[in-house]
C-alpha cells in the first residue's frame, strides 16, 4: 500500500487525509482575512494556479491546467479557488465542481467531480465523478457539456 494510503494513526485517516484537512483550515483562515470583491477573487485565483504549479506530476499540471481553462471557456461565472488544496470552482460561494489530481492522494487517475449544487441530475442515478486521463477534442467538448450543465 502506498504511503499516503495507509492510516497512521488511531482517526483513521491517511496522511494525504490529514494534509487535504490542514490545507483546508488554511483555506478558510486565508479566506477570513481577505478584502472582498475583485482583490478577494484575483487572490483565490492565484491560489489555484499555484495550487497547480506545485503539482509533483508533469501529467497532473498538465491536467490541470488543461481542465482550468476548459472549465473557464464553459462557465466564465465560475469562481476558481482552492478546496482542500485541489483546484476548485464555485457559484454563488459554493464548490461546484473541482479537480483531484492522481497525485494529490496517490490514485490511478485524475478526477473532475461535481458537488451536488450541480445541476447534473439524470432519473434516480447519475455520475458525479469522472476520471480524465488524456484530454483531447472529445474530452473537451464532454467537459464543457458537463459544466454547462452543472451551472444550470
Amino acid at each position: 500500500m502506498a504511503e499516503g494510503r495507509a492510516s497512521t494513526g488511531n482517526d483513521g485517516f491517511t496522511a494525504d487525509e490529514r494534509a487535504a484537512m490542514k490545507e483546508r483550515a488554511a483555506e478558510l483562515r486565508a479566506q477570513a482575512k481577505r478584502a472582498k470583491g475583485a482583490a478577494k477573487a484575483e487572490a483565490e485565483l492565484n491560489d489555484l494556479l499555484e495550487a497547480i504549479a506545485k503539482l509533483p506530476d508533469e501529467g497532473d499540471r498538465a491536467l490541470a491546467t488543461t481542465l482550468h481553462e476548459v472549465i473557464m471557456a464553459a462557465a466564465p461565472q465560475l469562481a476558481p479557488r482552492t478546496w482542500y488544496g485541489m483546484p476548485a470552482y464555485a457559484l454563488d460561494g459554493k464548490v461546484l465542481c473541482f479537480v483531484q489530481p492522481a497525485s494529490k492522494f496517490d490514485t490511478r487517475y485524475t478526477t473532475l467531480g461535481f458537488n451536488d449544487t450541480a445541476q447534473l441530475d439524470d432519473g434516480a442515478m447519475w455520475p458525479a465523478s469522472f476520471a480524465v486521463t488524456t484530454i483531447g477534442p472529445a474530452e473537451k467538448t464532454r467537459i464543457t457539456e458537463l459544466v454547462t450543465r452543472a451551472v444550470g
